[in-house]
């Protein structure tokens, strides 16, 4: 029968990574650690690609960058929709204290009927302009 591959615990990976950063050579470490040089590369590169996302446990996935772009993506939809609604919340606040000072009756401005925003409704428009012609102030 062959060989069965070896598994080395995070831990483990993690403590090599470490010996190596502290600037012990390659070789060093690979005859300290019974490992190849090449892994010993390969577990620092990993580890340099994101430390949160290096040597998964068992039964847990790597992050995948797509998704995490995602996220990041809709983090920021989310700031955006919370300072539209900071300003909007502001405004708000603002006439209600103008309503609170000058009264309801001053603070809201005279509004286009809801015809004038319907497309197509040119001659409701027309008759509405002309009726308010006759009964302005």
């Amino acid at each position: 029968m062959g060989l069965s591959r070896r598994k080395f615990t995070r831990e483990f990976k993690l403590a090599a990574v470490e010996r190596l950063e502290r600037g012990v050579s390659v070789a060093e470490v690979a005859r300290a650690f019974e490992v190849s040089p090449n892994v010993l590369h390969r577990w620092r590169r990993e580890f340099r690609d994101g430390p949160g996302n290096a040597f998964p446990r068992l039964g847990q996935r790597r992050w995948d960058e797509g998704r995490v772009a995602r996220l990041e993506r809709k983090i920021g939809q989310q700031a955006l929709e919370i300072d539209f609604l900071k300003g909007c919340s502001q405004r708000i606040e603002e006439q209600r204290q103008l309503q609170a000072v000058n009264g309801p009756w001053r603070v809201a401005l005279p509004q286009s009927p809801p015809l004038l925003r319907q497309p197509g409704r040119r001659l409701q428009q027309k008759q509405w302009t002309e009726q308010s012609k006759r009964s302005e102030w």
